[in-house]
């Protein structure tokens, strides 16, 4: 009883040959199957990265076009409102009574038996006043 353990010789029939070339063939099958797989996910998870990536580009442009849209918007509107002030001031210099009145205040124009008078304006009034009052008070 010296070796409790003897080695076994493996019986060469034709049988055990055709099961060692299947448990060959199991674990090439498992190698290929892990390699493709393995392959798969890798081409996915760049796929992914990419549609991710170019889902975020497309949200960030299209948050810039919003805001653009908003501040053209609020231009139309001062435009809009500045259009109408144009309008209304066509309408007045087709009247005859404006247009008037007009070169009366731009042009100092007078009309038949008119006579202009020319008055300072408030700011100018008062200090013309105050320089009068200093003069007054240094004599």
């Amino acid at each position: 009883m010296a070796n409790p353990r003897k080695t076994v010789t493996s019986i060469d029939n034709q049988y055990t040959i055709e099961q060692t070339q299947n448990e060959q063939r199991k674990v090439q099958h498992k190698k290929r199957l892990i390699r493709r797989l393995s392959f798969f996910l890798v081409f996915a998870v760049a796929i992914g990265g990419l549609l991710v990536s170019s889902m975020v580009t497309r949200a960030n442009a299209l948050e810039d076009k919003l805001a653009e849209k908003a501040v053209l918007e609020e231009q139309i509107v001062q435009l809009e409102l500045e259009e109408k002030k144009h309008e209304s001031d066509i309408e007045k210099l087709n009247d005859d009574e404006y247009i008037a009145k007009l070169a009366r205040k731009d042009y100092f124009l007078t009309g038949k038996n008119e006579i202009n008078f020319n008055l300072p304006e408030e700011a100018e009034a008062s200090s013309s006043l105050d320089k009068e009052a200093d003069t007054d008070l240094s004599e």
